[in-house]
């Protein structure tokens, strides 16, 4: 697979009322949505089970989302499969999931875009940002607790071309650090992922021509060690030794992870760092109302900005032909944008709240689910 662009709990019962007064919302907009009043009251009629699969980069954050609208909805069981972004979209084109989570947006290099509109008899799908999460370049290094990168040393690293710690290239950037005479162990996804393709993206924009490839979601280098999902490359890194990786900075656990330089500095991987960038970031260009997806500015010099950066979307039809489903996705989707989910991806995931007006958006296009007879 070759893609030249990116495609890029709080605690139940305060989240139930949230999600309650959502749900009530919804009712208004979907008269055959959850009863406004029981709403009110801090339940709803919504009932069923609600399949989804994807980012493995969401695992924390859905666990959040489903147990408050679980808590919420007494009746509905919601379930998420972090099975990587590239196979979360193939089971939700495929009709395997009632919707998607995914680090990358869909497009046709893969026929992706055109597959999904085909599962979604005809119209376009919806694709609205879940949050914003930085992305970690977790390393594991014997006397080494801190470590400073920029994006060209970071692909040299990764492409097998710097292959020991105190290279000149890597003590250039951490003059104060004790590096020792031994070998990297870069550690890379296996699998589909859209924190690959997000990270290689980078790799590829700001690394100044030394990562020669394209922006994918599957592991385009030769060498170094692979593991599947987000847990196999924490695993990887912290059980091996000298070893460098990346994943959702939520679950960077108690790994070390290297600042990144942007401009004059060098900037931590934080949820605020990371929502600045969305800041400067233009939408992709030519695609429908439904769809909200956004082309990361990776060479911004903006202080106090992270640009290893994923937008996690989530993925879905406009229309479904049970009524149920289409109750149940509108109102699980529409936790997540609130302003309740967005918090609980927070506290839960340490991802960057989606602002007030990139939510207001996502909500409207959520609002337009409903059944097709």
């Amino acid at each position: 697979m070759n893609r030249s662009s990116l495609r890029r709990i709080a605690a139940p019962g305060v989240a139930a009322i949230a999600l309650a007064t959502a749900l009530s919302a919804c009712g208004a907009s979907n008269e055959t949505s959850a009863d406004s009043g029981s709403a009110a009251e801090g339940e709803s009629s919504l009932s069923g089970e609600l399949a989804g699969a994807g980012a493995s980069s969401q695992e924390r954050a859905q666990e959040a989302w489903s147990t408050a609208f679980q808590a919420a909805n007494s009746g509905a069981t919601v379930t998420y499969d972090p099975v990587g972004s590239g196979d979360g979209r193939t089971q939700f084109i495929e009709g395997g999931v009632a919707f998607a989570g995914s680090d990358a947006y869909l497009d046709d290099d893969e026929k992706e875009l055109s597959g999904a509109k085909e599962r979604c008899e005809g119209q376009d799908p919806i694709e609205v940002p879940a949050y914003v999460s930085p992305i970690a370049i977790v390393f594991n290094l014997e006397g080494v607790d801190e470590l400073n990168l920029d994006a060209k040393t970071a692909a040299e690293i990764f492409d097998g071309k710097i292959t020991t710690w105190n290279d000149p290239a890597i003590a250039d950037l951490n003059p104060d650090a004790e590096l020792p005479d031994e070998r990297i162990t870069p550690v890379h996804r296996s699998d589909d992922s859209g924190t690959t393709e997000n990270f290689t993206d980078w790799l590829g924009q700001a690394g100044d021509g030394a990562w020669g490839y394209d922006a994918d979601g599957v592991w385009p280098a030769k060498g170094g060690e692979a593991a599947e999902g987000t847990s196999g490359v924490i695993s990887a890194v912290t059980n091996g030794t000298g070893t460098i990786g990346y994943a959702d900075e939520s679950q960077a656990g108690d790994l070390a992870i290297a600042k990144v330089k942007v401009g004059e500095e060098f900037v931590e991987a934080t949820p605020e760092a990371a929502a600045k960038v969305i800041e400067e970031s233009e939408r992709v260009s030519g695609r429908p109302d439904v769809d909200m997806a956004f082309e990361v500015n990776r060479t911004t010099d903006a202080a106090d900005t992270y640009p290893v950066v994923l937008v996690s979307y989530l993925i879905a039809c406009q229309t479904y032909a049970d009524q149920a489903e289409a109750d149940l996705v509108k109102g699980y989707l529409s936790y997540i944008v609130s302003d309740e989910g967005q918090k609980a991806a927070a506290d839960n995931a340490g991802a960057a709240a989606l602002s007030s007006s990139v939510a207001e958006e996502a909500q409207a296009i959520v609002d337009k689910i409903s059944a097709s007879s």
